[in-house]
């Protein structure tokens, strides 16, 4: 698995060009630019890479990770997919939220659902899909075999928010404590926003996988 990291977007989200050396197929996770220019950027990975990019996958589906769908499915003719507790929001039933985050996007409609457990395939690379509720309902992460990327359930140092609709502290101490907790220590950790990390590390120093603060219960 080879990938190349693009931050895109007003909120610095980390985009995800995720590919199969052997047989090139590509899936970009997150593609959160809300320009021409940004999306350029991105494709332009795929085009000197050549690339053929079978999927996109949102981790969850706020704006500032799922904004550039639209263009990337239109440029690409990949397939949209996000968990089924997200789709309401990726269809634009919970529109505020883009006013919240200050985007004026077009909806878009994903083209299959992904659930707990499921595996999404490129060429030779397989990702298994971990429900980790919390920041939003639907929010996932997705594990190789050497990397994790956790959207925005787990920062380097942090964790996602849960004030927004649809979050809860709960379900994200659970995603934390039963889920990612338990992974090998050596898996890198490839967020939503911010600097890569490893399982071992976040175990170590952030505080939240420490001491699953009891802030979050609320």
């Amino acid at each position: 698995m080879h990938l190349e990291t693009l931050t895109v977007g007003a909120y610095f989200t980390n985009c995800y060009v995720v590919w199969c050396s052997k047989t090139k197929e590509a899936i970009i996770i997150d593609p959160g630019f809300n320009s021409q220019a940004e999306a350029h950027k991105v494709l332009s990975v795929l085009k000197e890479k050549g690339l053929r990019t079978k999927f996109i996958v949102d981790t969850h589906g706020h704006p500032d990770h799922t904004c550039g769908n639209g263009i990337a499915k239109k440029s690409t003719g990949a397939q949209i997919l996000i968990h089924v507790l997200d789709g309401d929001i990726l269809s634009g039933a919970e529109k505020r939220l883009s006013a919240i985050f200050g985007f004026a996007t077009e909806p878009s409609v994903a083209d299959s659902f992904l659930k707990d457990g499921d595996v999404v395939r490129f060429g030779d690379v397989e990702l298994q899909v971990i429900h980790t509720p919390g920041h939003t309902p639907g929010s996932i992460s997705l594990r190789g075999k050497e990397a994790v990327f956790t959207g925005d359930t787990l920062f380097a140092g942090s964790v996602g928010r849960v004030d927004l609709p649809g979050g809860s502290g709960r379900d994200l101490m659970r995603s934390l404590s039963e889920k990612l907790t338990l992974l090998p220590d050596e898996l890198v950790v490839y967020p939503g926003h911010g600097p890569m990390s490893t399982i071992g590390r976040e175990k170590r120093s952030n505080p939240f996988l420490r001491d699953f603060d009891v802030a979050l219960l609320g």
